[in-house]
């Protein structure tokens, strides 16, 4: 069974090309339903699809499958064309994909290291692959590796010390570029997770003045409750963007929230007052072209790649004891892969002694017509048991080796002495391609 991924993230691809990769939940589910039922690729036997505003990835476990394969199939997907992504792609397979994902887990590939939303995301792909029966044994075992990985990183090491995450890169961003930040009137679009971490990490910089606008009330009376801020439906937006100082928008959206004519007309009413615009969203909520306004400054998420206070330098010299412990839980993962290359070994040795067992059985019998039913059944149970009995010190002394740095020898010498194909060997490559 091999592990491939594929994937891109905020350090490949631009944000334009992100959110046409972007999988809503529903999307994944479906896609995940559709490959359980046979509907799609069939060479992929076992898929997690990981998607967030910074990175699309696929893991999958099959015998067969290639990195064509997971291209094609996150084209037809997302319904973007191989053409369009496919340079942008980072690619990996066993050992090396099952490190990528340990990195991600622990929060060295995001874009503010260590922010601690990654891993409850990564969670959250494992749980809607399993919904769909596409998490077997391999990639439950490569995910739950991950999972505690990040948390091994999280709780032996300082490196999600003073957490940041995306929002609160806006509210530094938004701190830096309206003065003074506490007088500031700060509309935030959304009432999601990643608003409410806004909303705290504004309110600890001291903003007093903040409206949640959101589709409905519900989910914005529970942000309101908790940081005292004023909320709103998107039915009073305009009114919303001539107050605003600073907008910082964060919906779940598949489409542009505020058009660039919007702002526009918004802009008319103001007196030439400035209006800094943050769309941390992936699909984008606001329209780029809002940048091309007058007295409006626009940054998206890849503009958020800004020095942290002084947390970014404390998490940073934490990471050499991250990798120590990713080390050791690739390891230990490296061990678990090895192990599989015993399994079709071992199938194939009992196969290869039963086909053997049958034929001289058969021939037996043949030479022995007057036998009895009861004498036919003995001799045959006779000879199922001297197979097992034969094999049962070779085949638990594979199993032995498997977790060895010996295990490959083993195998090839296995297959070199009973003649055994090596159609169905585990691939002990770690390369990327």
């Amino acid at each position: 069974m091999n592990i491939l991924s594929i994937g891109l993230n905020h350090t490949t691809a631009p944000i334009n090309l992100r959110e046409k990769l972007s999988l809503e939940e529903e999307v994944v589910s479906t896609a995940l339903s559709r490959l359980s039922c046979g509907q799609l690729d069939k060479a992929i036997s076992e898929l997690v699809i990981i998607s967030t505003c910074n990175r699309v990835e696929l893991y999958a476990a099959s015998n067969q499958l290639t990195f064509t394969d997971l291209e094609a199939f996150l084209s037809e997907v997302s319904g973007v064309p191989v053409e369009q992504f496919h340079s942008h792609l980072y690619r990996f397979k066993e050992v090396t994909a099952a490190r990528h994902l340990f990195d991600v887990a622990a929060g060295l590939d995001s874009l503010v290291i260590g922010e601690p939303q990654i891993l409850g995301q990564i969670v959250r792909a494992l749980e809607l692959s399993r919904g769909q029966n596409m998490a077997g044994p391999v990639l439950n075992r490569l995910f739950q590796s991950a999972i505690h990985a990040g948390k091994r990183a999280r709780t032996e090491t300082h490196i999600s010390r003073n957490p940041a995450s995306v929002s609160s890169l806006a509210a530094s961003l938004a701190e830096r570029v309206v003065h003074p930040i506490d007088e500031a009137q700060v509309v935030i679009l959304g009432a999601g997770e990643m608003a409410e971490l806004a909303v705290e990490a504004l309110r600890k910089r001291g903003v007093q003045k903040i409206l949640v606008v959101n589709r409905t009330l519900e989910r914005a009376h529970a942000i309101a409750d908790r940081w005292g801020a004023d909320i709103t439906t998107f039915e009073n937006l305009e009114s919303a963007l001539l107050s605003a100082d600073i907008l910082i928008s964060s919906t779940g959206a598949p489409h542009l929230i505020l058009s660039a004519e919007k702002v526009k007309e918004a802009m008319q009413k103001r007196a030439q007052r400035p209006l800094v615009l943050i769309d941390i969203a992936v699909p984008r909520d606001i329209d780029p072209d809002a940048a091309l306004i007058p007295h409006v400054k626009l940054h998206d998420i890849d503009n958020l790649n800004e020095k942290l206070e002084g947390a970014l330098a404390e998490r940073m010299a934490e990471v050499p004891q991250v990798h120590a412990i990713l080390d050791e839980e690739t390891a230990e993962f490296s061990e678990y892969l090895k192990s599989l290359e015993m399994i079709p070994i071992i199938a194939d040795i009992r196969q290869h002694a039963e086909s053997i067992r049958l034929e001289m059985l058969e021939k037996t019998l043949r030479r022995l017509p007057d036998l009895t039913e009861t004498e036919r059944s003995r001799i045959e149970a006779m000879t199922q048991a001297l197979v097992k009995q034969i094999l049962h010190t070779p085949t638990n002394r594979l199993r032995a080796e498997a977790g060895t740095s010996r295990a490959s020898e083993y195998a090839a010498v296995v297959r070199a002495l009973f003649n055994l194909s090596d159609e169905h060997a585990y691939p002990t490559s770690t390369a990327a391609d």
